[in-house]
């Protein structure tokens, strides 16, 4: 895992707009709640990503990062989708690895295993080392940022992406935990970007943007971590807290947050000094049927609504501005 101890603070200049950045997490198409499967590798929805840059993107000059995984750079139809894209300077592409997709195939498939960061220094450095040549292969150019699959840092992830020449990591999602079933834990991180060492290089850390709304949000990781005690579940503590709005954790997804819990969760964090904000979904959900978010095409246009009115407001309301992942590091980088 990332040693807050050597965190630096990455800061845009005095005066800088905020920044809002996007990132899609663009991966085969598998069965949420179903066992890990080798052969879930469909990549249909990919097909579907350029509605979100018709109806969205092109009209606010977003540029998202597509986090690819296995499956997707190694389908030509999904490739030539997202080369399109990437050739118009419509997007960017980084790299997703989900471990039990993604070859040499040695380990066991299971929970614990599903987290890159649990597997075993070196076939997780394989992995990612054929992934990474394989995107670079397919779209023509070196993958610089990355998003672990199921936020699964391990204790050797970032020196392993650090020597494949990445910059950028996106797994980190604060005041979270993913520890019930052997992911990470990353209840101590906040929404900030920031630099560390990994090894002999210097990587930017970009979370994803969550955090605490509601007048209790001074106490949030305290009093919502006590709300998920058995006790506490038991008298849905945590509904209670939310439907009150006395305290909301909130992450800045169209897929589990509506528009109006974004823009609490936005001001709130504008009100603490935050200056960058990462949306993301899951490449899947622009087909429905995919995900558990998108199960009609009802929902898939709530999603994209969400999408479209959220940036809207950020421009507008908010007066932020629009960066790709490369031009914020680049503008982190200035302020170094």
């Amino acid at each position: 895992m990332l040693r807050k101890a050597q965190h630096v603070p990455a800061q845009l200049a005095p005066g800088q707009r905020p920044v809002l950045l996007v990132i899609v997490d663009t991966e085969g198409e598998f069965a949420w709640d179903q066992p890990f499967n080798r052969s879930a590798i469909g990549t249909t929805s990919i097909a579907s990503q350029p509605l979100m840059h018709a109806r969205v993107f092109d009209e606010f000059g977003i540029v998202p990062t597509y986090m690819v995984d296995w499956p997707v750079a190694t389908t030509p139809a999904a490739v030539a989708t997202l080369r399109r894209l990437l050739d118009a300077k419509r997007c960017e592409i980084g790299a997703h690895l989900h471990p039990w997709v993604s070859p040499p195939y040695e380990e066991t498939l299971s929970d614990f295993n599903s987290y890159g960061g649990n597997l075993p220094r070196q076939l997780e450095y394989d992995k990612l080392r054929l992934l990474t040549e394989t995107i670079a292969d397919a779209f023509g150019r070196q993958p610089l940022a990355f998003k672990a699959g199921r936020y699964g840092l391990g204790p050797h992830t970032a020196e392993s992406i650090a020597s494949l020449g990445y910059e950028v990591d996106a797994s980190v999602v604060p005041y979270s935990a993913f520890t019930e079933d052997g992911g990470p834990d990353f209840r101590t991180f906040d929404e900030h970007p920031f630099w560390f060492q990994a090894g002999r290089r210097e990587l930017l850390e970009l979370p994803v943007t969550t955090g605490y709304c509601g007048w209790l949000r001074r106490v949030g990781p305290g009093l919502f971590d006590l709300a998920q005690r058995r006790w506490a579940r038991r008298l849905r503590l945590g509904g209670v807290l939310a439907r009150s709005r006395a305290l909301e954790r909130v992450r800045l997804s169209p897929e589990v947050a509506s528009g109006a819990e974004m823009r609490r969760l936005t001001d709130a964090l504008l009100a603490d000094g935050c200056q960058v904000f990462s949306l993301t979904y899951h490449s899947p959900s622009m087909m429905p049927g995919h995900t558990p978010y998108v199960r009609s095409e009802a929902d898939l246009e709530r999603l994209i609504t969400t999408v479209h009115d959220y940036c809207e407001w950020f421009r507008d309301r908010v007066g932020g501005e629009f960066m790709s992942l490369s031009q914020l590091r680049q503008a982190l980088a200035a302020q170094r």
